[in-house]
């Protein structure tokens, strides 16, 4: 249900954002401020990363959830905690729960891979109990609240709560005491707001000249909707691919910081996500999750703004699953225009197949994926085929030379839900 916010009054102030990062001392790593040559020379701007896929559990998460924590009242029912996630809150917490030696019930989907929950029960330990429930994030979001609920325990939100926004707000301020230079232009990564709402609270305190872009990918526009329609509400679907910021509903206190403190609010297409996860890795050795990239995914849109300006792109995490890393591929080369997707149909002759081969193919185009749906008459059926190209524009002589051919086809590219069935 969607309801009008009154402006933010509620940016985290200074003095809540220095005890966060008094409390966090000695449990967080301060992650360094890295200028990214390779991204500088691109843009002719002085690009800075701040690198959180560096932290301690790999993601800024730690330090929300810990300040969360940290602060609890002294009551025994209220320091039990109880969280939900699939990712790297739930990391964060159970780290924060052995460090704190709070007892810790952390619901999880029980599809989530085996990396991802081996990975919670490493950081958490003796201190924390894993519940594996419920086919999808949301299931195990309600089993969770409804478990916290009737015990009493204290349910840590990976972004709705002035505590965790004030630990993700110690970003921000740590990048303007390491910064040498003012900042002209900051990127931060969204999925409910809780970094871009802490880090923009700082900068809007310390550096108001700076211009805060929030950024987020196309299939979980969220936050980008409130934003510009100036009304929070939640989306009926989204893309999950960009998994760590992959959120239906943006909080409502994030929601109504990110509203009067961000200057822009913009998307980016998942498959330069993939592109720009690719480079970083194959160029500069780093390797990091699919949100950990959408900060620098957004600078292209701003190429000619950020000529000879200073820009900091806050890296999130590097929680990212190798297995995926074939998709990630899959996803890049579409985009690039460089991998595509047909259902031909054969027409009536003999030597259909030598056909296509000899005379719709150029020598450089290779065939990487070739099914025939009807097994009864190769020659006759429609065929599956999937053709990796040199250049983008090498499609469209495909197109053609199938048409002089005879050959009837669907181009599959822009028809995801069924691609997936296929592929």
């Amino acid at each position: 249900m969607e309801n009008e916010v009154a402006p933010a009054t509620a940016a985290v102030s200074l003095e809540q954002v220095e005890t966060a990062a008094r409390l966090l001392k000695g449990v967080i790593y301060k992650t360094p401020l890295l200028q990214n040559l390779g991204l500088s020379r691109t843009y002719e701007a002085n690009v800075y990363l701040k690198r959180e896929d560096l932290q301690v559990v790999r993601s800024y998460k730690i330090r929300g959830a810990y300040n969360k924590m940290a602060t609890l009242p002294p009551i025994a029912g209220a320091r039990e905690i109880v969280c939900a996630s699939a990712g790297n809150h739930a990391q964060g917490v159970a780290y924060a729960c052995h460090s704190l030696q709070l007892p810790g019930y952390i619901f999880m989907p029980a599809n989530t891979p085996a990396q991802k929950v081996d990975k919670v029960r490493l950081f958490g330990k003796d201190q924390v109990e894993v519940v594996l429930t419920g086919n999808t994030f949301d299931e195990a979001f309600q089993a969770a609240k409804k478990f916290c609920d009737s015990r009493g325990s204290t349910f840590i939100h990976p972004f709705d709560d002035p505590a965790v926004v004030a630990g993700q707000a110690t970003v921000g301020l740590e990048i303007l005491k390491i910064a040498t230079a003012p900042i002209d232009y900051c990127f931060m990564p969204i999925g409910g707001g809780g970094l871009a709402s802490g880090v923009a609270s700082v900068f809007k305190q310390m550096s108001p000249h700076t211009k805060l872009i929030g950024v987020q990918p196309e299939g979980a526009p969220s936050m980008h909707k409130a934003y510009y329609d100036r009304q929070h509400g939640a989306l009926t679907q989204i893309d999950s691919f960009v998994d760590g910021a992959a959120v239906k509903c943006p909080g409502v206190l994030t929601y109504e910081i990110c509203r009067e403190l961000l200057d822009e609010i913009v998307l980016v297409p998942e498959g330069l996500v993939c592109q720009d996860l690719l480079k970083l890795y194959n160029e500069e050795g780093i390797v990091v999750e699919p949100a950990g990239v959408l900060s620098i995914s957004a600078l292209s849109q701003y190429k000619d703004e950020i000529k000879g300006k200073n820009v900091v792109c806050v890296v999130s995490g590097s929680n990212n699953d190798i297995t995926r890393m074939e998709d990630i591929k899959e996803r890049a080369m579409k985009y690039q225009g460089l991998k595509h997707y047909f259902m031909v149909t054969f027409n009536q002759r003999p030597g259909a197949l030598r056909s296509f081969v000899n005379n719709v193919l150029l020598p450089e185009d290779d065939i990487i994926h070739f099914q025939y749906i009807k097994k009864n008459n190769k020659e006759k059926g429609p065929v599956f085929v999937g053709i990796e190209v040199k250049q983008p524009g090498d499609v469209e002589g495909i197109k053609a030379r199938m048409l002089e051919e005879g050959f009837s086809f669907e181009y599959l590219n822009g028809k995801p839900d069924f691609l997936a069935l296929l592929v």
